[in-house]
């Protein structure tokens, strides 16, 4: 069993940045990987960036090279750089965590563990 709770959403102009937080407990020993999603109104829910527990990432087409993921040392607590912000990054950001590789969340639909959710507004 995993617990994932996010902080670090808000409101912010085109071309501004945040830092979104993740706080994951629990499994350690089997966690395989973190990442984050992210849901608009009215729109599927998308994967936008993850990572595994070799370290590798992978990333949305639509936030490469905007967007940064990293953990801190002790894999407990990941990160979301977002910069260049654009108005259609607004979204409710959900941070997930699972036993499995990143693949099966991303590609092949597997429920990871979620967090509750944070907001993130960018005005144009």
């Amino acid at each position: 069993q995993m617990q994932v709770a996010e902080s670090g959403g808000g409101s912010v102009q085109a071309g501004g940045s945040l830092r979104l937080s993740c706080a994951v407990s629990g499994a350690t020993t089997i966690r395989k990987c973190m990442g984050w999603f992210r849901q608009a109104p009215e729109k599927e829910r998308e994967g936008v960036a993850f990572i595994g527990s070799d370290g590798s990432t992978r990333y949305a087409d639509s936030v490469k090279g905007r967007f940064t993921i990293s953990q801190d040392n002790g894999k407990n607590t990941l990160y979301l750089h977002m910069n260049s912000l654009k108005p259609e990054d607004t979204a409710m950001y959900y941070c997930a965590a699972g036993d499995l590789p990143c693949v099966y969340y991303s590609d092949y639909g597997l429920e990871p563990y979620w967090g509750q959710g944070t907001q993130v507004t960018v005005s144009s």
